[in-house]
């Protein structure tokens, strides 16, 4: 049975009893879309409202490639348009009598996509958004038709744009012939559009260029905001208004920082939300694309050994561990607006800590993922200023190598109090964590670059060999480490006798380092979260309420720091951070993983 959808044809497989129904899908510029649905028996054993609006040609890897929630790739969430829309809800079978079916490869090349990189010439876009792209279409992650543009202000032609580009672009490690070419066709897609960031004038022309570019096509548009908080409104209303698809889907990501408190943050949301539906709205936090924190729900719920241990009655605490061997270089003026905690604790280290804290989802559907993420932060006690340490860089010398002071920077105000380091005790408080301390840390110009997870288990009762460890039994704890950056690693920390007629232990490695075991070279997070977006898979993507219970923890303390003007502990540059970190966590009784002499 094949079915069609404007111009753009799908297969489907034969079936004796299968309904089909129209759907109208209405966007916040007025336009409607209509979807058309194929129910089939639930004894099909497919994803629930899945709609074959999106449904696109992957080419010669179709069948083997997954989204990040282990559908194929041409399922395509059914969130979008439905949370917005109450007639497709009301037009739904009722549950438990269908499920729709996920629309096998498209019969021909009649739907296009179109990514939009708004603030094409700022740095992120050069060094990350354009190589994950190239990356995608160089593994034939993308689909037969594509387009790319850059927006900004800068003047620039379409060959200057290429021409940037192409210095960033590489190829993967494996160095295929092809490489070259690949690269020369993906340049070919790309163009630019020069013009004022609110400027409705400006994105009528870009849509003209688009539309020329789509050829009649169904189109989908992507637009990925690398630019500045502040004139996200002014892009999306621009966009929305005058650059949406009138016969796709239009989907907007959005780069953090999502405000600057709770307050800050809610009017971003209910400004964006004048204009978009929260289902069209991508925030993007790119730790969350990273491989070892994507591995995290598998290591858990994939493997029997760990999930009877993963709640307080064999975790003694958790640590959470990111730091930067160097300093703002240049960016201070930007990250002095923001400081340590809103930069890196409020985001990327408070969404590790929910997935790896969360109760175990109903399925992999985004949603589902997504509410046991909230239920945790909800969980959560707001932080206290006394379970709270902050410090600043200062100058250093090391040998004949002179290292400068955060507010050396010429772009950081003179006196500035901003921390670039930060360390924090966090609660659950529910049955699975009650007492278990949650440590956070996070720093720059520090002693090492470091991004990991670290699960300190209890002490063995009763243990008998606690006489060859002598009086630290620290050294006798099992420990579970996920390094997330550099040499992404799982490691487990166990005792071991050390061969030999006496009884002496040692402490050893059970050992998965990724590049011995999987000597491919592993995607950038860019390139997972931009086949997401494109795919409308949502679960490594942030929600609005996720987004205000985070902020419900932090924003309490930020307002407390800056209203007391508390004085951030100097350490030096490349050291391991101020001595208060330390005092912290003794007084949870923790001893910080990352300072062992045996860490590997």
């Amino acid at each position: 049975m094949a079915t069609q959808f404007g111009s753009c044809s799908f297969t489907s497989p034969p079936s004796s009893s299968s309904s089909t129904f129209l759907v109208p899908s209405s966007f916040k510029n007025g336009t409607t879309l209509f979807r058309e649905f194929i129910i089939y028996p639930r004894n099909k054993q497919f994803p629930s409202w899945v709609s074959q609006i999106g449904s696109r040609n992957l080419g010669r890897n179709h069948f083997r490639l997954k989204s990040s929630n282990g559908h194929p790739l041409n399922a395509v969430s059914s969130h979008d348009g439905l949370v917005a829309n109450p007639v497709a809800k009301d037009r739904a079978e009722p549950e438990g009598k269908g499920e729709l079916f996920p629309f096998s490869e498209q019969a021909n090349g009649d739907c296009t996509i179109s990514i939009t990189v708004v603030g094409a010439s700022g740095d992120l876009a050069k060094k990350k958004i354009f190589p994950a792209l190239f990356a995608l279409y160089y593994e034939d992650f993308l689909p037969k038709n594509f387009i790319v543009f850059g927006y900004a202000r800068t003047k620039m032609s379409d060959d200057e744009l290429r021409s940037m580009v192409s210095k960033t672009l590489t190829c993967r490690i494996d160095k295929r012939e092809n490489c070259e070419d690949k690269m020369d066709e993906f340049l070919k897609r790309c163009f630019y559009h020069s013009g004022q960031y609110n400027s409705e004038e400006n994105f009528v022309e870009l849509d003209n260029k688009l539309k020329e570019k789509e050829a009649g096509k169904v189109a989908h548009r992507l637009f990925y905001l690398s630019i500045p908080p502040n004139i996200f409104v002014d892009v999306v209303r621009c966009a929305s208004l005058k650059a949406s698809s009138e016969s796709g889907w239009t989907r907007v990501i959005v780069e953090k920082p999502f405000g600057r408190d709770s307050e800050s943050s809610g009017d971003l949301t209910r400004s964006l939300k004048q204009y978009l539906a929260e289902d069209q709205i991508f925030r993007i936090d790119h730790y969350l694309g990273k491989e070892l924190v994507e591995n995290l729900s598998v290591l858990r719920f994939s493997n029997l050994v760990f999930e009877p241990l993963w709640c307080r009655n064999y975790i003694r605490n958790v640590q959470l561990i990111f730091s930067e061997d160097f300093g703002t270089e240049g960016r201070g003026g930007y990250f002095d607006n923001y400081g340590i905690i809103r930069d890196i604790m409020q985001n990327h280290l408070l969404q590790i800590l929910a997935l790896f804290a969360m109760e175990t989802p109903v399925s992999l559907d985004a949603e589902d993922v997504r509410n046991e993420k909230v239920k945790v932060l909800k969980s959560m006690r707001p932080l206290q200023l006394e379970d709270v340490v902050v410090g600043q860089y200062k100058g250093h010398c090391k040998g004949s190598k002179s290292y400068p002071a955060y507010t050396d920077d010429p772009t950081v105000p003179n006196g500035s109090l901003t921390p670039t380091f930060a360390a924090a005790a966090l609660f659950i408080d529910n049955a699975r964590w009650d007492g278990v301390p949650f440590l956070m840390k996070a720093g720059k110009a520090l002693h090492t670059r470091r991004a990991e997870i670290r699960v300190q288990f209890r002490h063995v009762p009763g243990n008998l060999y606690k006489r060859n460890f002598g009086t630290d039994l620290d050294k006798a704890t099992n420990e579970l480490v996920l390094r997330v950056q550099p040499d992404e690693a799982i490691y487990l920390k166990i005792n071991n006798k050390v061969p030999g007629l006496g009884m002496r232990l040692d402490r050893s490695d059970l050992n998965l380092l990724y590049r011995a075991r999987y000597p491919r070279e592993i995607p950038d997070a860019y390139e997972r979260l931009l086949l997401d977006a494109i795919e409308g898979e949502r679960r490594l993507f942030i929600r609005s309420d996720e987004l205000d219970a985070a902020w419900s923890l932090f924003t309490p303390l930020l307002k407390e720091l800056e209203e007391k003007k508390i004085a951030p502990e100097l350490y030096p540059y490349g050291s391991r951070g101020p001595i208060g970190a330390h005092y912290l966590a003794a007084k949870h009784n923790v001893r910080w993983g990352d300072l062992g002499g045996d860490d590997s």
